[in-house]
């Protein structure tokens, strides 16, 4: 029955800067059936992170552009640059000028860390 019930268990990673909340939450949620907090550096099945405070989140001046956020949501569903183009009605270039810009403006080192940022900062929900 033990190995059942672990089986059965979500691994749940607290990951937030907060050393207080994150002590918190564990014994929150430590007690939660069908739930176990992981332990160390150890990956869980599900996280529960932290948002960004306002020194964290974009600056005004790096802040996203509608047709950037449009060009976000089609990176987030594995669209290429030429799908993301047709669907858009603007050119190959211009969606690699995008891309370029959503790169720098996130600090992302590549479309799927530019997506993943995305997503923790709010941006965009998948």
């Amino acid at each position: 029955m033990t190995n059942e019930v672990l089986s059965e268990q979500i691994v749940l990673a607290i990951m937030v800067d907060d050393p207080e909340l994150a002590d918190r939450l564990t014994a929150l949620l430590s007690d939660v059936p069908g739930i176990r907090v992981a332990r160390g550096n150890e990956v869980g099945d599900v996280a529960v992170v932290s948002s960004p405070t306002a020194e964290e989140a974009p600056e005004q001046d790096a802040a996203l552009t509608p047709r950037e956020i449009q060009v976000l949501r089609l990176l987030a569903e594995g669209a290429s640059n030429k799908s993301i183009a047709r669907r858009l009605g603007i050119s190959v270039h211009t969606v690699k000028f995008h891309v370029a810009s959503l790169l720098y403006k996130l600090e992302a080192i590549g479309r799927t860390d530019a997506v993943t940022h995305a997503v923790r900062l709010g941006v965009i929900q998948l």
